[in-house]
């Protein structure tokens, strides 16, 4: 398999050097240069089987299929589901008239995250292992990807972790589960101001290339192609589980950074029979207006009930405009940076019409999401977290009626993680698992920066072992 830029200016690559990568080098993403198809899998295959197989061709010819099969073994060994749920890694909880919950969340750091970083730790160490070389990962996180990379990237030899996260804008649980790792790998950068500003402060540093290399900078954020591939796995294992005859499948999707709804485009593109494919946004609905009315405008990020969506600019949607022009990297570059430059810009009714066969999109504001926690938890008992809530909210609204084909939420995070939300709707504190228990009477160690680059590039550069 080889790996284009969506900008289309950045050298042709294979896995390898695109996990190591992360970001092109002409400010793009990655992408396969084309989709395989879906492989012929085992009726009872077990997940790390079914992963095995699906990301088999995104991987071939950058490492053996016996590691590979025994890195995505150790992976998935990694989750602990309920006993008793079904199917393994990612089961399924049903609510009620054709709605599932997909749970996602029961990696170490109780996100979806885990499923993909979990293994792209591991990837990391085999490639690094290797070559005999090292890394600096920079990252930024609106509160679950910095836990789970820090949480797949602790201790490991061949890795310096820096996650940047926005100051007093993630929960508690999300600060406490990164700056608690004292492991002497892993920096938190407090940042003050918004995820985008973290993320545009990553995307700085990767764009100077002298500091890039000096430092050998790596992504663990959803710019790097080794998470979506993870992702579209769980789709797969869904839909298999949801409709063994392979009958069609809805899907909807809490949707921040863009990569977890990508992976479901990417699942459709290989094959999956998906009939919807929803977006769900909180207030911070610039993904929701895009899709509705083809003009992308920035506003000031509103702080909400799911943090993890209050971003403005989402980096993934790259990779889904390279396909709606037809893969002309030109186009996207010069589409970008008008939106940049400008804070906004309009796609034509073509193209809009494009978007609107293979997505659609709603929100739900906080009172909204509220209520869907309240009345869940009081239809059904079950209690789920606000960014959930969120897509369970848009699933209920947007989904096709009378259409008889079952609608899946994606479950992002566990309710612990957003305990004081939950409360407020349903009254009850969700309780964290108990490897996590003694979460807030551990120490915490993290440094406090202004959204500043040359502040940020020197405190890396000074903390990072000599590659």
């Amino acid at each position: 398999m080889k790996y284009v830029s969506t900008r289309g200016a950045a050298p042709t690559l294979e896995f390898a050097d695109v996990l190591l990568e992360g970001l092109a080098t002409d400010g793009g993403l990655y992408v396969p240069e084309e989709w395989p198809a879906l492989p012929a899998l085992a009726p009872a295959a077990p997940y790390a089987a079914v992963a095995f197989e699906v990301m088999w061709p995104f991987v071939s010819g950058s490492i053996d299929p016996e590691s590979f099969r025994s890195i995505v073994a150790d992976t998935y060994a990694t989750f602990h589901p309920p006993a008793g749920s079904s199917p393994d890694v990612v089961p399924l909880h049903e609510l009620g008239d054709g709605l599932s919950v997909a749970e996602l969340f029961w990696g170490p750091t109780l996100a979806f995250k885990d499923i993909a970083l979990q293994l792209l730790g591991r990837l990391f160490d085999w490639e690094l292992d290797r070559r005999q070389s090292r890394v600096t990962i920079v990252g930024a996180t609106s509160g679950d990807t910095g836990s789970a990379a820090i949480d797949a990237c602790r201790d490991r030899d061949h890795i310096d972790i820096f996650i940047l996260h926005p100051l007093g804008r993630t929960s508690d649980v999300q600060r406490k589960q990164m700056t608690t790792v004292l492991s002497p790998n892993v920096h938190n950068v407090a940042i003050e101001g918004t995820f985008d500003d973290c993320q545009d402060l990553v995307k700085a540093l990767f764009a100077d290339e002298v500091f890039r290399r000096s430092q050998q900078l790596s992504a663990v954020n959803s710019i790097n192609w080794a998470r979506v591939m993870a992702q579209v796995v769980y789709y797969v294992t869904t839909a298999r589980a949801i409709a063994p005859a392979g009958s069609p499948v809805s899907f909807c999707v809490p949707t921040g950074n863009f990569g977890n709804i990508f992976a479901a485009y990417g699942a459709l593109r290989m094959g999956l029979d998906i009939d919807q494919l929803l977006i769900a946004s909180n207030t911070n609905d610039i993904l929701t207006r895009f899709f509705n009315t083809g003009h992308m405008e920035i506003r000031a990020v509103a702080p909400t009930l799911s943090p993890s969506m209050d971003i403005q600019v989402s980096s993934n949607l790259e990779r889904l405009l390279f396909d709606m022009v037809g893969r002309d990297g030109g186009a996207v570059a010069d589409l970008l940076t008008r939106f940049r430059s400008e804070g906004e810009v309009s796609i034509d009714d073509e193209r809009l019409g494009w978007l609107s066969e293979h997505l659609s999109a709603g929100e739900l504001d906080d009172e909204q999401c509220l209520a869907e926690i309240g009345a869940t938890y009081r239809d059904s008992g079950y209690l789920m977290d606000p960014h959930t809530a969120v897509g369970v909210g848009v699933a209920r609204r947007l989904r096709r009626v009378g259409a008889d084909v079952p609608m899946v939420c994606m479950g992002t995070a566990h309710p612990a993680k957003f305990p004081d939300a939950v409360e407020r709707a349903t009254g009850v504190r969700p309780e964290l698992p108990e490897h996590l228990a003694d979460l807030f009477d551990r120490p915490e160690r993290f440094d406090t920066l202004p959204a500043d680059l040359d502040v940020v590039r020197r405190y890396v550069s000074d903390r990072t072992v000599t590659h």
